[in-house]
């Protein structure tokens, strides 16, 4: 079996299509293909996604599907044809939110998302399913704990106490989220907001404002690719890992 078609074996068995970090973990594992005389797996795997159109697309960010199966996948995620505005935002929002989710269990937090967007899809899975944490870890005041468990998605270190916020801003006001992020000034929190690259100067706008100055150095602008670039960076790591312990 040829290395792309182990990637498109890989993506067939997960629906007919998969993230980067996906395909890493599980293309180099499929019975008859040969990676050994490879030495950059992952690099190739990337590489052959991008070279070969007449068997990849690219859906999103870090996200590719079989283009035999392009018409199906693109109805799966009900954005066939021109989809609404609001359809566009919802997946995107939740995509963002479930990469966030990989990427804290995959680098050892404990991880959470809203109760009120709990049954949202990630791809094919809910969202629920991705977070380890139920429950909104009761670290402090109640009127705070009431405030974060709004958050998109949240990181906890070992210790149940929060490590990272993170905060998926599609077209709302950003200044709502840094407002969120300011109430926890006194934690030491990575507060995170995710974006359109567009939106960066937008971000650096607001940011600047007086009554944020005593969280301006903790908070940081991830854009879409860069988050999408980070779920594969972790997902190699952790695959060199599995290797590493398989040895």
């Amino acid at each position: 079996m040829r290395q792309y078609e182990a990637v498109i074996q890989a993506m067939r068995e997960n629906g007919g299509y998969a993230t980067l970090g996906h395909l890493y973990r599980t293309a180099t594992k499929i019975e008859g293909s040969n990676w050994e005389g490879t030495k950059t797996p992952f690099a190739s795997i990337r590489r052959i996604v991008q070279i070969y159109p007449h068997h990849f697309f690219r859906i999103r960010p870090g996200l590719w599907g079989l283009t035999a199966e392009k018409e199906r996948v693109i109805e799966l995620f009900d954005l066939a044809g021109k989809p609404s505005r609001d359809k566009v935002e919802e997946f995107d929002h939740s995509y963002y939110q479930g990469l966030l989710l990989e990427i804290g269990k995959l680098e050892g937090y404990k991880t959470f998302v809203p109760h009120q967007d709990k049954n949202r899809p990630f791809l094919t899975r809910k969202l629920s399913d991705i977070s380890t944490l139920k429950q909104f870890p009761e670290f402090t005041y109640t009127h705070l704990l009431k405030r974060g468990r709004t958050v998109d998605v949240a990181w906890f270190n070992e210790r149940t106490l929060p490590y990272a916020f993170f905060e998926v801003e599609h077209s709302t006001d950003i200044r709502n989220s840094l407002q969120k992020f300011a109430e926890f000034r006194d934690f030491r929190i990575k507060f995170r907001i995710v974006a359109d690259a567009a939106r960066l100067r937008d971000f650096k706008s607001k940011l600047e404002s007086s009554i944020f100055a005593p969280i301006s150095s903790e908070v940081e602008f991830f854009d879409y690719q860069a988050i999408a670039e980070w779920h594969t960076a972790a997902s190699k790591l952790a695959a060199l890992r599995e290797v590493a312990r398989l040895r």
